[in-house]
């Protein structure tokens, strides 16, 4: 744990009202100090590029790059910083992707002020926490194989309604080419039907809609 310097802390949300709160209670924290606040991904990226802070707390549902794709590219260029994701969404999906892309620890938005602040110093230190509901969630409702982006690509026009053969004319695939595509996407969804798979796409918030 650090104890020779402040933890530099980035907050990562889209409501600056959270951003307001979670800096000023930060703030009054020993040992804590804030360096910067983002309201997307691609702004904590470019943050974390200037101000290498120790931590980021990163919200995960976000307008354009959202939490999880952030966190990837972020682990990626500055492996060195610690990234905590605080979230008000049980899209175990996205937590998931997070988690196996590098961040240290999730946890939800309704956690204790006192913890979260215990929840920080540990993933400064190196330590690793997922909250309780959040492991829970992920036991019973595993997350999904990761979609390729041509896949989601095909998946936001079956969400659109659009049929095979409207699917084949927007990609210039082949009939079977989109018959193979489609089936590869309810194998990763474990979805039975179409109906099915975009029911899934929606609830698990795999797709920005």
């Amino acid at each position: 744990m650090k104890n020779a310097k402040e933890i530099r802390i980035l907050v990562v949300d889209d409501h600056a009202v959270m951003r307001m709160g979670l800096t000023a209670i930060l703030c009054a924290s020993k040992g804590m100090t804030v360096v910067g606040e983002a309201e997307d991904g691609r702004s904590a990226l470019a943050m974390t590029a200037k101000l290498r802070p120790d931590v980021v707390l990163m919200d995960i549902m976000m307008p354009g790059m959202d939490g999880a794709e952030a966190t990837a590219l972020m682990h990626r260029d500055f492996p060195d910083v610690k990234i905590l994701v605080f979230t008000n969404y049980d899209t175990i999906d996205s937590i998931a992707h997070a988690l196996d892309a590098g961040a240290s620890g999730a946890i939800l938005k309704n956690i204790d002020y006192k913890d979260l602040v215990e929840t920080i110093r540990t993933v400064a230190g190196g330590g690793r926490i997922i909250a309780p509901e959040i492991s829970r969630n992920m036991r019973e409702s595993p997350p999904v194989e990761k979609l390729s982006d041509r896949q989601k690509s095909i998946l936001g026009s079956m969400v659109r309604g659009l049929t095979d053969a409207d699917i084949a004319m927007e990609y210039g695939m082949t009939a079977n080419g989109v018959r193979d595509a489609v089936t590869k996407i309810y194998a990763k969804l474990d979805a039975a039907n179409r109906a099915e798979a975009v029911a899934i796409a929606l609830r698990k918030h795999i797709l920005k809609v």
